[in-house]
């Protein structure tokens, strides 16, 4: 995989985490607080500078009450990927 492409999915699940976050209407303090992560953290991650760890993604995906296939829903690979 292309980094570009990996930056561009990171963006792509942090959009949705943001989308997701809002539509709960948690701040994102908040969310940070209900996820046990760190607020920073969370903002690095829905601005796709932060790469989730497994863990981290499904203590989100709980929080948010969705399953954690649903955060990935959007990502494809291309069959040629390296």
């Amino acid at each position: 995989m292309q980094n570009t492409d990996f930056q561009r999915h990171l963006r792509d699940v942090g959009r949705k985490i943001r989308f997701l976050r809002s539509a709960k209407g948690y701040s994102q303090e908040a969310f940070a607080d209900a996820c046990g992560l760190d607020r920073t953290y969370i903002g690095g991650v829905e601005r796709g500078e932060r790469n989730l760890g497994l863990k981290n993604l499904l203590k989100i995906a709980q929080t948010l009450g969705v399953p954690p296939a649903d955060l990935l829903a959007d990502i494809s690979l291309d069959n040629g990927a390296e």
